[in-house]
C-alpha cells in the first residue's frame, strides 16, 4: 500500500454564529488599526567569548571594528598592529535584527536574532556586546546586549540541521525610543486588512454598522475601512478599538489549491470544485458521479447523496480494448477536490500521483481554483 498524502479543508465556511462548537473570527484576527504595527530595526556588533570557533585573523570587518572599539576604550592600537597582531578566532562579527512591536515605551524588552557575516563556524557560547538597533529613518530606538542561545542539544554540535551562525538573546535589547502611533485621523479609525477582498471587506462593513447601530463604517477598496467614532467613545478610544477589534467576522476566501511538491502536501479550500473531465494515469482509473439516490429514513422522506466510485485497475492487458490501454473514465462537475483526494487516500495513491493528477485537471481547465506550487 502506497503512502497516502493528507489534506487540509480551509476556506470561507458560511456558518452561523450561533452555531455551538462554533467560534467566528474577530476582526483583529484579520485585519489591523492603521497606525499599530510592528517595526524592523537592524544593527550591526561584535560576539566575543567564542571557543575558538570565530571569524579568522583575514576578516578585515571584524579586525576594524575591534580595533575602533579598543580605541573608544581608551586602548589605543595601531592599525598595522591590528592586522599584524590582533588574534580574532574568539570574536564575530554580526548583524542583530529585532522587531519592535507596536507601542513599545522606553524600558520595554525584546528578543533579538544575530547572525554572523564573517566566516565564524559556531556563535555557541558567545555574549553580544552592546549594539544599537536602527529603524529605517536612521534613529536608534533599542540597544541590544546579552548572553546567546543557539539552541543546542545534548549533542553538543547539532541543531536538527539548522545553521550555529545564528542565535537568539531572549529579552536582549531595552528600547529607548518610542515610535509616535497615530490612531485616529478625522474623528475616526482604520482598518487595514491583512488580505485584501472585496466580499470580506463588505462583511466588515455590515458587522461593525450592526454592531455600533448606525451607519459607521465605509471603504473605499477591498482592503481599507475607515469606522467614525460615536459620540459616546470620544474619550474612550481604547474601549472604541477594543469593542471593534472583537467584532465577529466571516472572513471570504478564493479558490486555491496549494500544493507542496517536496513534501507531498496538498491544501485547498473547501468550496475548489472539479468540471466534468476524463482522468486515466498510470494505472489508475477514476470515476466519481453527481447521482440522485433515495434512501428511506424514518420519516419516510429522501436525501440527495453524493456517490463516488473510484478503482483502481491491476491489470491493464483485460481493459475492454485489448490493448492493453484503460478506458477513460470521466468525473462530472461539481465534484470537490475534498471528495477527490479522500478517495484517492483510500486506495493509498502516492503524494506524486495525486499532484500529477491535479496539475493536469488544472491544465485541462477542469479544476475551478488557482493552483499554486511551492
Amino acid at each position: 500500500m502506497k503512502r497516502c498524502i493528507g489534506i487540509l479543508i480551509i476556506g470561507g465556511i458560511l456558518v452561523s454564529l450561533i452555531t455551538p462548537g462554533f467560534a467566528a473570527p474577530r476582526i483583529k484576527d484579520i485585519a489591523y488599526v492603521e497606525g499599530v504595527r510592528e517595526n524592523q530595526l537592524l544593527g550591526y556588533g561584535l560576539v566575543v567569548g567564542l571557543n575558538r570557533t570565530g571569524d579568522r585573523q583575514t576578516s578585515f570587518p571584524t579586525l576594524q571594528t575591534v580595533g575602533n572599539m579598543l580605541r573608544r576604550l581608551g586602548i589605543y592600537i595601531s592599525p598595522n598592529e591590528v592586522e599584524s597582531k590582533l588574534k580574532t578566532r574568539n570574536i564575530a562579527a554580526v548583524m542583530v535584527t529585532a522587531k519592535l512591536p507596536p507601542l513599545a515605551r522606553p524600558g520595554t524588552k525584546i528578543d533579538v536574532v544575530v547572525s554572523s557575516i564573517g566566516d565564524a563556524t559556531s556563535l555557541e557560547g558567545g555574549v553580544l556586546l552592546q549594539a544599537p538597533l536602527q529603524a529605517a529613518d536612521g534613529k536608534v530606538y533599542a540597544v541590544a546586549q546579552g548572553s546567546l542561545s543557539t539552541g543546542l542539544g545534548v549533542t553538543g554540535n547539532t541543531r536538527g540541521g539548522a545553521s550555529l551562525t545564528v542565535a537568539r538573546v531572549p529579552e536582549g535589547a531595552y528600547v529607548e525610543r518610542e515610535v509616535p502611533a497615530t490612531i485616529v485621523t478625522e474623528n475616526a479609525i482604520s482598518i487595514i486588512l491583512k488580505e485584501p477582498d472585496f466580499t470580506t471587506a463588505s462583511r466588515v462593513i455590515e458587522n461593525i454598522n450592526e454592531q455600533l447601530g448606525g451607519l459607521r463604517a465605509t471603504a473605499s477598496d477591498a482592503g481599507y475601512v475607515r469606522v467614525k467614532i460615536p459620540e459616546e467613545y470620544q474619550d474612550n478610544i481604547v474601549g472604541f478599538v477594543s469593542l471593534i477589534e472583537n467584532v465577529p467576522i466571516i472572513p471570504d476566501a478564493r479558490a486555491k489549491v496549494v500544493i507542496n511538491e517536496r513534501t507531498g502536501t496538498i491544501v485547498a479550500g473547501k468550496d475548489v470544485k472539479i468540471a466534468t473531465v476524463g482522468v486515466s494515469h498510470g494505472n489508475i482509473n477514476v470515476q466519481v458521479t453527481n447521482q440522485r439516490q433515495y434512501s428511506e429514513t424514518s420519516a419516510g422522506s429522501s436525501e440527495d447523496t453524493l456517490t463516488k466510485v473510484i478503482e483502481q485497475s491491476v491489470n491493464e492487458s483485460s481493459s475492454a480494448n485489448g490493448t492493453g490501454m484503460k478506458n477513460m473514465e470521466v468525473i462530472e462537475e461539481s465534484v470537490s477536490v475534498n471528495d477527490l483526494v479522500q478517495s484517492l487516500n483510500a486506495l493509498g495513491v502516492a503524494p506524486k500521483d495525486l499532484i500529477a493528477i491535479l496539475q493536469a485537471i488544472k491544465e485541462a481547465g477542469a479544476l475551478h481554483a488557482e493552483l499554486e506550487v511551492l
